[in-house]
C-alpha cells in the first residue's frame, strides 16, 4: 500500500558520498530500487556500482548529471538518470548528494512536465487550477473568450467576475468532482461576465481532481473550451426540426400560426408575431392590392397579447413588418407583396415572409431583448427555412379549409333544417362534422311529415368520409323520403332501402371491374366503401305509439316525462347493403311529452373504450339534461359532454319532443257497404266540424267524403271506416278492406265517372293512400283556416 501511495519517492534513490567517492549514506528507497542494503554498500566507492566504471558525468551549473547503468543486487543492470549535488559542510570534508531514478521514469516525468507546461501555453483552450476551496491558483491566458476578467486571477473565485447564476453552475460541477473524484466530461455551461452579461459563451468543461502522492485532495483542474458556435448550430438545427414537426401537426390555419409562434419563443426570440392574410382563413388565395401591398391580420403571438390593453403597440421590425397591434385576429396591417427576410440590430428583430408557390400568405416577426445581443446571419437563415416550411403547412391548411368547407356545405345542404315543428313533434338537431384529414362523414337525419298527423324520424350513417360519403348520403336520404311518401311500414321501407344500397355496391364493383388493373379504382373503393346503417321510426300522435326498425344502427332512446331515459328494445337487422335478410319492426307506446332521441355512433364512440360504456354514458347525459330550456339548447348540452380531443367521426343528434292529438280532436264512424249510408256520414261530419268551429270546411269535406266513401263502397265493399283528425290540418280518412290502390285519371267528356279523385286533389292541399293490415286507407288534408 505504501509503494502505491508514494510512487515518486519509491522511484527516487538517494545516496550520500564523501570526498573520496565512498558511500556513507543509503536511503530505504535506494535499497528497494537497487535491491542492495545499506550494509552492503556503505563504505564502498560509488563507481563499484556502475556497469561502466569509466563513465564520466556532465558538469552543470549546480553540480553534475548524466545517465548510465548500475548493478543491482539481483545481478541485472538498470538504466538510470542521476544528478550529483554538492552539499555545504566543513572545509576539507566535502560531501555530495547523489539522486538517481530509472531512466524510463525520468522520461515520463519529463513528458509530464512538458505536457503541463505546454497545456498552460495553449491559446485555444482555457485551463484553470483550483484549490480545495475553489479559489483560482493558476490559469492560462485563454481562460474565457471575452473581456471582463481581472488581470490577475490568482486567489479569485468565479463569482468575482462571472454572472452569479453561471458561476454557481460551474462551482457545482467542480464541487462534485472534489467530493466524488468522478471527472466531468464535456459539460456545457453558459458563461457570462459581470461586465458583459449579454449573450455570453457556451463553454464545454472537462474537470478532474488533484491529489498528492499520499492521496490528499488539493484541488481540481478544469479545461474550458468555447463551443458557442457548435452549440448554437445544434440549437438551430433542433429548432428547425421542432418547428417542422409543430407546424405540420395540424390542418388548421390558426393552429399552425399559434404552433409557429410557440416554438420560436424562447428558442429564437423573446416575442414572436405571426400575421396571416385574411383570405387564407376561408381557403382562398390572397390577392395583392393595386398598390402592391397585402392586408394581413395578427393571428398569433407568443407570449400571448394581453387583451386588456388591446394587444399593445407593435414596434417596427424592418420593411417587412410595419406597425400594427397584437392580439388574436387583430386589426389589419399592410405588408409589401415582395417582402423579403430581413434582420435589424437595434432593437434586435427579424422578419420573414410566409410564401408558398410564389404566393405571400403572411409574415412572421421575431424580437428579443437587447441583452441577448443582435441576431446573426445564421439566425436569419434558420428563420427563412422555418418560414418556408410553415408556408407550405399554411398552404396545405388553406386548401384543406377550402375543401372541408365545400364538403361541409354540401352535406349541410343535403340535410333538413335544424329545427322543425309538426302536429306530432317539435324537433331540433345538432350536427358536428368530423375534424379528420379524411373529411366529413356521411351521417344524416330527417324529419318527414306523414299522413294522418304522423311523423317519420330518421337517422343514418354512411360508411367512409369525404365527398363520396356525402353524395351517397344524399342519395339515401332522397330514397328514404321517396319511400316514406308511400307510407310503408318501417321494416318494409328498410327492405327497399337495402335493395337500393345493394344496387349501389354492384354498380361500384362493375365500375371498378371495367379496369381490373386500375389500382387507383381499387384504392378508391377501399377508401370509400358503399354501406350504411339506418334507423326509421314512425310516431302516431293519435294512438301515442311509435314503430321503429333498425338496419345495424344504434337504437333510439326515449326520455320520459319523469326524466328517466331508456333505449327502445329493437332487434336490429344487418347494415344496409348486406341483402337477403329481413328487418323487424318494434311497436311501443310512448307517453305524451316524451323526447325521442335518434343519433349516430359518433355520439357514443367519442373517446369511449367500449360501445356499451358509450351508450350508458349517453343515457346518463340524457337524464341530466333539462329539456325544459328548449330542444336546441338541450342538444348542445348533450354534445358538450364529448371528449375534448378532435372528433374521429361525425356526430348527429336528433331530438323530438312528442305531442299527442287529444281524443276530442278525432271522430270516427263505421258504415256498411250501402250507398244510402253516405248521407249519414256527411251529416255526422258536418255536426263534428261545426262543433270544432270549422264550419267553413263543411262544404269541401262533404264533397271529399262523398267521393271517397262512394268509391270505397262501389269498388271495395264494406265495412268502411271514416275518421276525421283535427291537428295541424284537417285529415279525412276512408279505410276499406281492398288492397287495390286508387289511381287518378283524366275523364273524357262522355265518361260518367272517373272524376272523383280529381275533384279530391283539386279541393285539398294533399291526398294519398297507404296500405294497412286489413286493406288500405285513402286520406286527404285541408288547411285549417280558422286556427286550432
Amino acid at each position: 500500500m505504501e509503494r502505491r501511495r508514494l510512487p515518486y519517492i519509491d522511484s527516487m534513490a538517494a545516496a550520500l558520498v564523501d570526498g573520496t567517492g565512498c558511500i556513507v549514506g543509503w536511503t530505504n528507497a535506494a535499497e528497494r530500487l537497487l535491491d542492495l542494503s545499506a550494509a552492503e554498500v556503505t563504505g564502498r566507492p560509488v563507481r563499484e556500482l556502475l556497469a561502466d566504471p569509466g563513465h564520466r558525468p556532465r558538469r552543470t551549473r549546480n553540480g553534475w548529471t548524466g545517465d548510465t547503468e548500475v548493478r543491482t543486487g539481483r545481478g541485472e543492470p538498470m538504466a538510470v538518470c542521476y544528478r550529483v549535488l554538492p552539499l555545504a559542510g566543513e572545509p576539507g570534508s566535502p560531501r555530495h548528494l547523489v539522486l538517481c531514478a530509472p531512466t524510463d521514469r525520468v522520461v515520463r516525468w519529463s513528458q509530464d512536465h512538458a505536457f503541463t507546461r505546454e497545456l498552460f501555453l495553449q491559446d485555444r483552450i482555457g485551463l484553470a487550477v483550483f484549490d480545495e476551496q475553489l479559489r483560482l491558483v493558476r490559469t492560462n491566458t485563454h481562460l474565457l473568450p471575452y473581456s471582463g476578467l481581472p488581470a490577475d486571477l490568482g486567489g479569485h473565485r468565479l463569482a468575482d467576475f462571472l454572472y452569479p447564476k453561471d458561476a454557481e453552475a460551474v462551482d457545482e460541477l467542480l464541487r462534485d468532482v472534489l467530493r466524488t473524484g468522478r471527472p466531468v466530461v464535456r459539460a456545457e455551461v453558459l458563461v457570462r461576465t459581470l461586465d458583459d452579461p449579454r449573450g455570453g459563451a457556451v463553454m464545454a468543461i472537462e474537470a478532474f481532481r488533484l491529489q498528492t502522492p499520499d492521496g490528499r485532495v488539493i484541488g481540481v483542474t478544469a479545461l474550458f473550451g468555447d463551443v458557442t458556435e457548435v452549440h448554437r448550430s445544434r440549437e438551430r438545427l433542433e429548432l428547425l426540426h421542432r418547428a417542422t414537426a409543430a407546424v405540420g401537426s395540424t390542418l388548421s390555419v390558426e393552429g399552425t400560426a399559434h404552433d409557429l409562434a410557440a416554438v420560436l419563443v424562447p428558442a429564437l426570440a423573446d416575442h414572436a408575431e405571426v400575421d396571416i392574410a385574411e383570405a387564407v382563413f376561408t381557403g382562398d388565395e390572397p390577392v395583392v392590392g393595386a398598390d402592391g401591398r397585402l392586408t394581413l391580420r395578427r393571428t398569433a403571438s407568443a407570449p400571448p397579447a394581453d387583451p386588456a390593453d388591446g394587444g399593445g403597440p407593435v414596434p417596427p421590425a424592418g420593411p417587412a413588418g410595419p406597425p400594427g397591434r397584437a392580439g388574436a385576429r387583430g386589426p389589419a396591417v399592410l405588408v409589401d407583396a415582395d417582402a423579403t427576410a430581413v434582420a435589424v440590430d437595434d432593437p434586435p428583430a427579424m422578419t420573414a415572409p410566409l410564401r408558398a408557390r410564389g404566393i405571400l400568405l403572411g409574415v412572421v416577426t421575431l424580437r428579443r431583448a437587447p441583452a441577448r445581443g443582435p441576431y446573426e446571419p445564421a439566425d436569419l437563415d434558420v428563420l427563412r427555412q422555418i418560414a418556408a416550411r410553415t408556408a407550405l403547412a399554411l398552404d396545405n391548411a388553406r386548401r384543406f379549409t377550402r375543401e372541408h368547407r365545400a364538403a361541409v356545405g354540401l352535406q349541410r345542404s343535403l340535410l333538413p333544417p335544424a329545427e322543425s315543428e309538426t302536429a306530432a313533434a317539435v324537433t331540433a338537431s345538432v350536427y358536428l362534422p368530423t375534424d379528420t384529414a379524411s373529411g366529413i362523414g356521411g351521417d344524416w337525419f330527417d324529419v318527414i311529415p306523414l299522413s294522418s298527423a304522423r311523423v317519420a324520424l330518421v337517422a343514418g350513417d354512411v360508411v367512409g368520409h369525404g365527398l363520396q360519403a356525402s353524395a351517397t348520403m344524399g342519395r339515401l336520404r332522397t330514397a328514404v323520403r321517396t319511400l316514406a311518401d308511400l307510407d310503408l311500414e318501417p321494416d318494409e321501407l328498410l327492405v327497399h332501402l337495402d335493395d337500393l344500397v345493394s344496387q349501389l355496391v354492384v354498380e361500384d364493383e362493375d365500375e371498378d371491374g371495367e379496369h381490373p388493373d386500375d389500382e387507383d379504382a381499387r384504392a378508391r373503393r377501399e377508401a370509400d366503401p358503399v354501406g350504411a346503417t339506418c334507423v326509421y321510426a314512425v310516431y302516431d300522435p293519435v294512438s301515442g305509439r311509435c314503430t321503429a326498425a333498425s338496419a345495424g344502427h344504434p337504437p333510439p332512446a326515449v326520455v320520459g316525462p319523469d326524466g328517466r331515459a331508456a333505449y327502445l328494445r329493437i332487434n336490429p337487422g344487418p347494415p344496409l347493403g348486406v341483402g337477403g335478410l329481413p328487418f323487424e319492426a318494434t311497436e311501443v307506446e310512448v307517453a305524451p311529452g316524451s323526447v325521442l332521441v335518434l343519433y349516430t355512433d359518433g355520439l357514443i364512440e367519442g373517446g369511449a373504450a367500449d360501445l356499451d360504456e358509450g351508450m350508458a354514458g349517453l343515457l346518463t347525459r340524457l337524464e341530466r339534461t333539462d329539456f325544459g330550456v328548449g330542444l336546441r339548447r338541450a342538444g348542445r348540452e348533450i354534445v358538450a359532454g364529448l371528449p375534448a380531443e378532435r372528433l374521429d367521426d361525425d356526430v348527429t343528434l336528433l331530438l323530438a319532443h312528442l305531442r299527442e292529438v287529444p281524443v276530442g280532436a278525432t271522430a270516427s264512424w263505421t258504415i256498411p257497404a250501402d250507398p244510402a249510408a253516405v248521407a249519414g256520414v256527411r251529416e255526422a261530419a258536418t255536426r263534428q266540424l261545426e262543433e270544432w268551429g270549422l264550419a267553413e270546411l263543411v262544404f269541401t269535406t262533404e264533397l271529399v267524403l262523398s267521393e271517397l266513401v262512394t268509391n270505397a263502397i262501389r269498388y271495395a265493399g264494406g265495412p268502411v271506416e271514416v275518421r276525421l283528425i283535427r291537428a295541424a290540418a284537417l285529415t279525412c280518412e276512408v279505410s276499406d278492406p281492398s288492397a287495390t290502390q286508387p289511381r287518378m285519371r283524366r275523364a273524357r267528356l262522355t265518361d260518367e265517372g272517373g272524376r272523383g279523385l280529381y275533384l279530391v286533389a283539386q279541393l285539398t292541399q294533399r291526398w294519398g293512400s297507404r296500405y294497412t293490415r286489413n286493406g288500405k286507407t285513402i286520406w286527404a288534408e285541408q288547411a285549417l283556416t280558422g286556427g286550432l
